[in-house]
């Protein structure tokens, strides 16, 4: 009877036949018949949980468009309404003038537009000069309104196939997200249960009480919500109260501070004043990647606490873990 590391050989031996786990080290590609170890599997992973993750932090991306282009075309819709009215009180202005002008027997025989439909009696109107005695300012004034409102219209037409299109891209994204991480969970499946959990182990994170780190006011208080996280899932698009992604987990963290932050970490980027590397204060947020498509809370002595991925969850881990990019503080 094989034991558990023979077993647990074979079966990465026959993954690494049938192709289902594919390594590239240095730019080559290893022999179908290698036997891949622990650490090969690993950095495949790892590298499936980052791509998962990117399409998931583009997602919030998108999701911060479309809510920003559903809060512009509620405010198009109503200008276009009262666009609407402002053009309709014109419209009647210009029929009471050449209504008056019928009854007094001066309009001529622009009267039989009088029986035309509303529309399409005031576009004939604009350009027929046998209007005699017409207001010069009232015609004026309509052809503005048309003007006006045609632009709402067509802006706001403008806004609803920007959201259909953003709403195509959000599914995208979700399936992306979806199919990475399923693969990256399928591949964790085929380990022996005691592989996997060496695997899995090295993403425990350490414990690291609050209230030994030095920092205040709204630091203070982001960072020990963040820290009573640890050891919560990782679920992409999350904020809480038992799951998060990367994102999720810094907005949630300093909403206890009273700051308002998006649910974006390229977003988030832009959410207070940079800071340099050398500078960093317990508090601040770090980010990784480029394009930015993590960030953690830094907590001091080259520490973070972070949502990292669906196979570590919340953790303390390393600065420099991942590759940095910059960092901000916030409010």
């Amino acid at each position: 009877m094989l034991n558990g590391r023979t077993r647990t050989t074979a079966a990465l031996a026959a993954l690494a036949v049938t192709g289902a786990i594919t390594l590239s080290i240095s730019g080559a590609t290893s022999p179908a018949q290698a036997e891949p170890d622990i650490t090969t599997v690993q950095a495949r992973v790892d590298r499936l949980f980052h791509e998962s993750e990117q399409a998931a932090e583009r997602y919030n991306d998108a999701e911060l468009e479309l809510s920003e282009l559903n809060d512009d075309l509620s405010s198009l819709e109503a200008d276009q309404s009262r666009q609407g009215d402002a053009l309709a009180g014109v419209r009647s202005d210009v029929r009471d003038s050449l209504i008056q002008q019928y009854q007094s027997g001066s309009l001529g025989p622009t009267g039989e537009l009088l029986s035309a439909d509303s529309q399409g009696f005031l576009d004939e109107l604009s350009t027929r000069s046998t209007v005699e005695g017409l207001q010069d300012s009232l015609l004026a004034d309509y052809g503005a309104e048309l003007e006006a409102y045609d632009i709402r219209k067509d802006q706001t037409a403008q806004r609803r196939d920007d959201i259909r299109q953003l709403k195509a891209t959000l599914a995208e994204e979700k399936e992306t997200a979806d199919a990475k991480l399923a693969e990256a969970q399928d591949l964790l499946s085929q380990l022996e249960a005691e592989e996997r959990a060496a695997l899995l182990s090295r993403n425990a994170g350490r414990p690291i009480d609050a209230t030994s780190i030095p920092a205040s006011g709204r630091a203070a208080a982001a960072i020990e919500y963040a820290l009573a996280q640890v050891g919560d899932a990782y679920v992409w698009g999350a904020a809480g109260p038992n799951a998060f992604d990367c994102s999720g987990l810094t907005m949630m963290a300093y909403a206890q501070a009273d700051v308002s932050l998006p649910h974006s970490s390229r977003a988030q980027y832009g959410s207070g004043a940079r800071v340099a590397k050398s500078d960093l204060q317990p508090g601040d947020l770090v980010f990784y990647y480029s394009p930015i498509s993590h960030v953690g809370i830094y907590l001091g002595n080259g520490l973070i606490v972070h949502a990292a991925n669906p196979g570590a969850g919340v953790k303390v881990s390393d600065l420099d873990e991942m590759p940095y990019t910059g960092a901000v503080r916030p409010g």
